[in-house]
């Protein structure tokens, strides 16, 4: 599991133009989404991205990606399609190679040294296998996420051994199959949006796609992984914003900005903020 290669999906139709918004980063330094993603790639020892787009994205993704503009090659998905096709198109690109994939409309933030894409492939490296970053995340975010079930691997309490993983579970589904024990009530291990895939992923794709045309997903294949070789969840050290709910743009910024160089003057800003909007009153109802 020697991975220098990265995969990231940005070919959704509703997503495409969240990885071209704007953020202050940690440095007070102004950035696309899109650099601050590959950056944590890039930290976590990615020589190359591969992007998946939708036609005529290329070159505002590739000034996007500020610095790290020459790491990136380009796949189109040319018709709407899922998310397991989209991942499919880089098949040429990793070659038969254990790959990184993220997501383009999320923004991690580590709470360690090790940004939370290297934690993921340090353990993937460590244990061989796949490994998905996942964060204990609440039941009324359940719509969002895909959902994984499984046990503790012994002595570690944020590693798990995967035996089910549902895309976008209904609590009452949760409570059923995804219960993990050490996880307080109400809360589930949903996906991270981070993931070190063995070269079987690419292979299972393939035969998900023959089954279900294009629209195949990508959580039937981890499902169908889980059952078939060693597949690992990681509870990683840090936390995941996705830009692409509402108010997940304003969440991201707070926290880059909360997290970084600013810290103290962005928080004088909101107290000051949360002053004016006590003493305001209070439009008729």
């Amino acid at each position: 599991m020697d991975i220098r290669q990265a995969v990231l999906t940005a070919a959704g139709r509703g997503h495409r133009t969240l990885p071209l918004q704007t953020f202050v980063d940690r440095t007070g330094a102004e950035k696309k989404a899109l650099e601050i993603i590959v950056a944590e790639a890039v930290e976590a020892g990615i020589d190359e991205v591969c992007v998946v787009i939708a036609p005529g994205d290329q070159a505002a993704y590739r000034e996007a990606a500020g610095a790290h503009a020459r790491r990136l090659h380009f796949v189109e998905q040319t018709e709407p399609a899922g998310y397991g096709h989209a991942l499919s198109l880089a098949r040429d690109f990793v070659a038969g190679r254990p790959f990184l994939h993220l997501v383009s409309d999320h923004v991690y933030l580590s709470d360690t040294s090790a940004t939370c894409a290297k934690q993921v492939i340090e353990m993937a490296r460590a244990e061989a296998c796949t490994v998905s970053a996942v964060q204990a995340t609440r039941e009324s975010m359940l719509p969002y996420y895909g959902t994984v079930g499984g046990r503790r691997v012994a002595r570690r309490p944020d590693l798990y051994e995967v035996d089910l993983v549902l895309e976008k579970p209904t609590p009452s589904e949760a409570e059923q199959k995804l219960l993990v024990s050490g996880l307080r009530a109400g809360y589930y291990l949903c996906l991270f949006g981070i993931h070190a895939f063995s070269p079987a992923v690419m292979d299972l794709l393939t035969e998900q796609i023959q089954k279900a045309g294009p629209s195949a997903g990508l959580t039937p294949v981890l499902a169908e992984l889980a059952r078939r070789e060693r597949y690992l969840a990681l509870e990683v050290r840090g936390r995941r914003y996705n830009v692409g709910v509402k108010y997940g743009l304003l969440y991201a910024q707070l926290a880059l900005a909360l997290g970084g160089a600013d810290r103290e003057e962005v928080l004088a800003h909101i107290v000051e903020l949360l002053a004016q909007e006590r003493r305001a009153p209070r439009p008729a109802q």
